[in-house]
């Protein structure tokens, strides 16, 4: 497991992505023609996120959601700016290709834990904090145990379990999963509709919870 996560993991990453990077440009420039038609510039999405040892990294995504806003210049709700074609690109994935130059550049790999929001840095246990231990991933165990419709403690318990067990076998069984998971649109959920609420609220209402 150990020669597998430290000498051959990262390699295995960097040919898969760029092969993948290449095989895919047209639709990655299809793809990114579509964005500025539909939504207008920035073709991309780039937000701050958390890598190995909580390093921040600029995570790269085609954009999904308008920059509508309200009257007084604030943006609207994320499910009033998610236009019909930004729901196409995440229900088949095709706005998470651009990670693909994360993975080159090493702020990610193909296979870990999801890179999350920096804002849930302060409300992580600290078994919890260990998913930053490794690399992020484009897709891990806890996106093919229910993708983006499992609850919290179920995808940092899938976490942590992947975590114990990187091996090459892990990785590729993981990946073919994840491809059927993408043909079939299977668990993809609307932020704010059927997705739990964003980390940092939720462990916030425990908190309160508990506390009551």
């Amino acid at each position: 497991m150990q020669l597998y996560k430290n000498y051959i993991k990262r390699p295995m990453d960097f040919i898969v992505a760029t092969v993948t990077l290449i095989v895919l440009s047209p639709v990655l420039i299809g793809t990114a023609i579509l964005v500025r038609i539909n939504l207008g510039s920035p073709i991309l999405f780039k937000q701050e996120r958390p890598g190995c040892h909580e390093e921040i990294f600029t995570l790269y995504k085609f954009r999904t959601m308008t920059n509508e806003r309200d009257a007084e210049g604030h943006l609207l709700p994320n499910n009033k700016r998610l236009t019909k074609f930004g729901r196409f690109l995440r229900s088949t994935s095709l706005d998470e290709l651009p990670e693909l130059m994360n993975i080159i550049k090493g702020d990610m790999s193909i296979i870990g834990p999801r890179p999350l929001a920096v804002e849930y840095l302060p409300y992580y246990t600290d078994e919890e904090r260990m998913r930053h231990s490794v690399k992020p991933g484009l897709s891990g165990l806890a996106q093919i145990n229910g993708r983006n419709t499992a609850s919290w403690e179920q995808r940092f318990q899938d976490d942590l379990n992947y975590i114990a067990n990187i091996t090459f076998y892990h990785d590729v069984k993981i990946m073919m999963k994840t491809l059927v998971k993408v043909m079939k649109r299977a668990d993809v959920g609307e932020a704010g509709v059927d997705t739990p609420m964003d980390f940092d609220q939720y462990r916030k209402e425990k908190q309160k919870a508990s506390l009551s």
